[in-house]
């Protein structure tokens, strides 16, 4: 299993949107090292969800719930992709940037090192880290 990381603005879309539409197609992505990260994904990888802007927390879990494909939003011409993903759980309590930050065993996270990236991926000992942390 891969681990991976999503960053969405909840204004635009939201856990509680994926909650609602219990899967959706994760697309737009714009950035090509983002895309390379959906290149990878599969069926079954663990993905956090991450909400942006104000609140700067990881909020939740999903899975990735197809292969890549085309995204359909993209200009004809251009190659970006696109993934299902699967609503999983949010958490009980919402793991925030600060405290992310102050963890020493997270500080090699892409989302620390490049906090542009929509997609990112996650180690293995990073995504056990972060689940311990969020099951307290």
């Amino acid at each position: 299993m891969n681990y991976w990381l999503v960053k969405t603005e909840p204004e635009s879309y939201s856990l509680d949107d994926l909650k609602r539409n219990e899967e959706d197609c994760w697309d737009g992505v714009r950035n090509y090292q983002a895309r390379n990260f959906i290149e990878k994904m599969n069926i079954g990888d663990l993905v956090f969800v991450y909400h942006s802007g104000k609140q700067k927390s990881l909020v939740g879990l999903a899975e990735v719930a197809s292969v890549p494909f085309s995204d359909p939003k993209a200009p004809e011409n251009e190659k970006w992709l696109a993934v299902m993903l699967r609503y999983s759980k949010h958490l009980q309590v919402p793991l925030s940037l600060a405290e992310i930050k102050s963890n020493p065993e997270l500080q090699d996270m892409a989302l620390l090192k490049q906090s542009r990236l929509s997609v990112m991926a996650v180690a293995p000992n990073e995504a056990a880290t972060l689940l311990k942390l969020t099951q307290s």
